[in-house]
């Protein structure tokens, strides 16, 4: 878990290279914005350089929990604004991630109601 505490942390103070330091180098991560996916830690890193771009997003997390399978599951406060500071969104979201020694293997973003 201190692996996810790490990639909060980096991913708060937009500092990438934190950020893909915790990731396994084939790591699948979700697209939101597309509603797809990228592969790669590369991918993840110009994935978030282009959302940081165009969103401040502010992701805090409210709670953190070892599934059954080992998976870690975040319920986190996900706060979404755009250049100019207006809100776009203010929800909550479970982030599950499937950790191994490698980092971070791959990312899912779901609805904590459906849980």
């Amino acid at each position: 878990m201190d692996r996810i505490a790490a990639l909060y942390e980096a991913f708060t103070s937009r500092d990438i290279d934190a950020v893909v330091a915790q990731l396994a180098p084939d790591v699948d991560w979700p697209d939101a914005m597309h509603g797809t996916r990228v592969v790669g830690a590369d991918a993840v890193r110009a994935y978030w350089l282009g959302q940081w771009e165009v969103v401040d997003l502010a992701v805090t997390p409210r709670r953190v929990r070892e599934l059954p399978d080992g998976r870690v599951e975040v319920l986190v406060e996900q706060v979404v604004r755009d250049s100019d500071g207006d809100l776009l969104s203010h929800a909550f979201v479970l982030h599950t991630y499937t950790v191994d020694g490698s980092g971070v293997r791959r990312m899912d973003v779901g609805d904590p109601q459906s849980v």
